[in-house]
């Protein structure tokens, strides 16, 4: 078995750090580019609360190692995933948009899941933290998930 180390772990949290930033730009942009308002006000709420998970992470980082600021993965999956989303809001397709934010909470989910499943080293109080962050980001992937199973094209 691996033994975690304490720089490990804060690696770890900076990914969530970064993947919550991912999520933020992914939902911000939809939300200014999307033109129902029903989709609007989800994505904005996505972005801010993504904001608030980052911001949160952010304060269980030593002082002595440096915090992530607002950096994503822009070679990453998950920036892919923001572009189809641009590419779908383009050619106004609701059920498109609603697949790539999904793609995008698959692999904000995927980073979560990484970390508990070596929680190792993780205070019980910040893996409590990240426990709750996974479970709003699970809600967020399911309503996403039904709104695209359930749209019907026009």
């Amino acid at each position: 078995m691996k033994t975690t180390t304490s720089k490990e772990k804060i690696t770890a949290l900076k990914e969530l750090i970064i993947i919550n930033n991912d999520r933020y730009e992914g939902y911000t942009k939809a939300s200014e580019l999307v033109k129902d308002a029903d989709l609007k006000t989800l994505f904005t709420k996505f972005a801010s609360e993504s904001k608030g998970f980052s911001e949160e992470l952010k304060t269980h980082i030593p002082y002595s190692d440096e915090k992530p600021g607002d950096e994503t993965t822009l070679s990453g999956k998950v920036f892919r995933a923001w572009m189809d989303i641009k590419k779908a809001l383009s050619s106004d397709d609701r059920k498109a948009v609603l697949a790539s934010c999904e793609f995008g909470e698959d692999a904000a989910k995927k980073t979560y899941d990484s970390v508990l499943d070596d929680p190792e080293g993780v205070s019980g109080e910040l893996l409590q933290i990240i426990r709750t962050q996974r479970s709003s980001i699970q809600h967020g992937h399911d309503t996403v998930k039904q709104l695209r199973d359930s749209y019907k094209e026009k």
